[in-house]
């Protein structure tokens, strides 16, 4: 079963929620997120960045800088930019671009489950960024960014969550990169019977998300570590639940830096003892799993491996991912450790092909490599088998914003 429950949102005023709720700050460039934060005082930008034009600045990832994250988050609640609801929700929130829709629900997750593998992980997490992520929630006591999960579909969840669609939504704007936002409040009812319901789920998958949960499982710990009293808040995490039919899976396509000298003629009889290998009329995707795309010298090429290279047993060795590793950058060209290579630049599986012809036509990356995405099948399968893949396998959408709803851990 899943554990959830409601909780009383710190959120935009509607007047401005347009301007506070933002794309996370990593996700800008350095220009851009000066920009933003110069010409909107209202961004959550400034929260994160809350010594913005200051002479003097404490040090980045320090409890001095978290303890400024929570001034600027009290001051935002003080001028009434921020609100608190005075009732518990669940909360909808629909995504909407020209070519997807997604709908589901922000609710506190249980860290519970979390620590007893009711939800499934598909990913390491790095124990220093763990470290940074406990104590910063430790300093400032709120979620703002929520961890995508998902979840396998009922129909009364469905029923609850058609049904309040069909109502005018409390926030309704559009970004400047075409993505329309709306927010509805479920009821105490409705939010009751969609808790209930919950209960019925088997597992959560986390589908993005998996540093924000680790921190946050750490953090319970920590509190109760220390045998005191602490709010219920504190055994949950702000997630983002929806279907698992409902995500949307790219892959994360490979540039490699150097080739080593190896030429394509080179390359292209090596990789005819792993596979078949035929040349394509011009830039595509591959259309199928098991199928990678290379593109050198103005050369767009089609590699399939032999069956026989691939164990079907094994989630991993599955995934094309892995295969391009085993196959290709680790024999070919001596690249063990994605993790720790900097000949590899990872280009997500949304980005236009051309800035990939343009990175390779400019010399700047010498061999591309392109891989059909995974499926949420593929994602279960690791997670339910206890593994990780590799590296950047998957581009996950929807990418949420932050400080749309925020969940307080001091409730």
């Amino acid at each position: 079963m899943a554990n959830i429950r409601a909780f009383k949102a710190i959120r935009p005023v509607r007047s401005k929620v347009h301007l506070v709720a933002t794309r996370p700050y990593y996700s800008y460039k350095k220009n851009v997120l000066k920009a933003k934060l110069e010409d909107n005082p209202y961004t959550f930008l400034h929260i994160i960045n809350p010594e913005f034009g200051a002479s003097v600045k404490t040090k980045p990832n320090s409890k001095e800088r978290f303890l400024q994250v929570r001034q600027k988050f009290e001051r935002f609640k003080q001028e009434g930019i921020l609100i608190t609801d005075p009732q518990d929700h669940l909360y909808i929130y629909r995504q909407s671009k020209a070519d997807f829709v997604v709908a589901g629900f922000f609710a506190g997750v249980s860290v519970d489950d979390y620590l007893n593998g009711q939800i499934k992980i598909h990913e390491q997490t790095l124990t220093a960024r763990e470290d940074i992520f406990t104590t910063y929630l430790d300093i400032v006591g709120f979620n703002a960014e929520p961890v995508l999960l998902t979840y396998k579909g009922q129909d009364p969840i469905r029923a609850v969550l058609n049904k309040n669609l069909e109502t005018r939504a409390e926030y309704e704007f559009t970004t400047t990169d075409g993505v329309t936002h709306e927010l509805w409040l479920l009821n105490q009812a409705d939010s009751q019977t969609i808790c209930t319901c919950f209960e019925q789920v088997e597992a959560l998958y986390i589908a993005d998300g998996h540093h924000r949960s680790a921190s946050s499982a750490r953090y319970t710990q920590q509190l109760r570590a220390r045998n005191t009293i602490y709010p219920k808040a504190a055994d949950y995490f702000l997630g983002y639940l929806v279907e698992e039919t409902a995500v949307q899976i790219a892959a994360f396509h490979r540039l490699l830096k150097s080739t080593n000298g190896l030429d394509i003629t080179g390359l292209i009889a090596i990789l005819k003892n792993e596979g078949v290998v035929e040349k394509l009329n011009g830039p595509s995707l591959p259309a199928q799993k098991h199928d990678i795309h290379l593109y050198m010298d103005h050369t767009w090429l089609k590699f399939r491996p032999n069956l026989n290279f691939i164990n079907d047993q094994d989630p991993i060795e599955t995934l094309d991912s892995f295969i391009l590793s085993d196959l290709i950058l680790k024999p070919i060209f001596g690249i063990l450790d994605l993790k720790t290579t900097d000949q590899i630049e990872f280009i997500p599986g949304n980005e236009p092909l051309q800035k990939i012809i343009d990175f390779v036509d400019s010399k700047k990356f010498e061999l591309a490599f392109l891989l059909h995405p995974a499926d949420i099948s593929a994602v279960k399968k690791v997670a339910d088998a206890g593994l990780n893949m590799p590296p950047k396998s998957t581009w996950v959408e929807p990418k949420l914003r932050s400080g749309l709803t925020i969940y307080s851990l001091e409730e």
